[in-house]
């Protein structure tokens, strides 16, 4: 395992260099946002309101891939879809790099998480990633990876299992049940077919998501596009369908209802939902477990490294591998 911490090197101070290196001076404000992949401050300006900067993790995302991201929101942006894009500043650069890290810089938008019950914000939504997904069939990523059973799931599982994270006496059930489950996730690709892949958001849950109530910027902004890859444009909605069956059924209903009208649904996609949470659940272990030398982690994940954490796991998957036999979601 990577035994360095990458940001032990960064300092308020060194955030706002950062910022002063690209012709905003800071006035000595600032805030840490939530945020463990990279790390995100709110900057207060000497000369104007506050802005957003971004620290990327050194060593997970190339140049390119991270400016193919903020190209795909400059296409997004400039179709009048509610983004934030990063700002185009020293010589219309969007990447930065200073002592060593690279960083972008983007407004401050504020807002609440949708109500994801109510029926306008579910037809709003999918009235937004409809467009979002019309324009991203448009051309491949070319930097930035696929979704697919073997980076979100083999990889990960592999992962954990050369690594002193999963009790012992616990280690050979839960590697039997990830087998089990990434079967699951197999048969229900298989029962899918060939589905297209296009740009995607990748990381679609209501936290990503900042509503607005009134004025000229009401309903939804997309923020943190930094899991955007290549993959079905299911991945941008199971995220926001909760509850049991039949509950999900009606949100996702009224939600392709606005969708549909910019962009269209192979409802063949449905048979991905339990999959794709499945592929979420192993990856999401695997990526506490990379960052675990990060200092951040155990603070904010105290339970990880702990048996309980692990036979919830095995639980939780046993529920998936049942959860996929069963028929997908039913549209009529």
């Amino acid at each position: 395992m990577d035994r360095t911490q990458p940001f032990s090197a960064l300092t308020p101070d060194g955030v706002m260099d950062a910022m002063d290196s690209v012709g905003l001076p800071a006035d000595g404000r600032l805030l840490a946002l939530n945020s463990y992949e990279n790390r995100v401050y709110q900057v207060g300006m000497a000369d104007g309101p506050p802005l957003v900067t971004k620290f990327y993790r050194p060593g997970r995302w190339t140049d390119a891939a991270i400016l193919e991201e903020h190209g795909f929101l400059r296409e997004l942006a400039a179709q009048e879809i509610p983004v934030v894009p990063a700002l185009p500043l020293a010589e219309g650069k969007t990447l930065h790099a200073f002592s060593g890290f690279r960083f972008a810089v983007f407004a401050k938008h504020g807002g609440r998480a949708p109500e994801l019950d109510a029926r306008e914000t579910l037809e709003w939504l999918g009235r937004f990633i409809g467009r979002i997904h019309a324009i991203g069939a448009l051309t491949p990523f070319r930097h930035r990876p696929t979704l697919n059973i073997a980076s979100f799931g083999e990889e990960p599982r592999d992962y954990l299992l050369a690594n002193d994270f999963i009790p012992e006496d616990i280690r050979e059930s839960w590697s039997s049940v990830a087998d089990q489950a990434l079967a699951g996730v197999g048969n229900c690709f298989a029962r899918a077919g060939k589905v297209a892949k296009l740009r995607l958001h990748g990381d679609c849950h209501a936290g990503n998501v900042l509503w607005t109530d009134s004025g000229e910027t009401r309903g939804p902004h997309f923020v943190d596009f930094d899991d955007s890859r290549m993959g079905p444009a299911i991945q941008d909605m199971w995220m926001l369908l909760s509850g049991e069956r039949s509950d999900m059924e009606r949100q996702l209903g009224e939600f392709l209802a606005g969708y549909r009208r910019f962009y269209d649904f192979d409802v063949r996609e449905l048979n991905l939902i339990e999959a794709l949470r499945t592929l979420r659940l192993i990856h999401y272990s695997a990526w506490i477990a990379r960052r675990w030398d990060d200092p951040a982690f155990p603070l904010a994940f105290p339970w990880f490294n702990t048996q309980r954490y692990w036979q919830d796991r095995i639980l939780e998957l046993r529920e998936q591998v049942a959860l996929m036999d069963e028929p997908p979601l039913d549209l009529a």
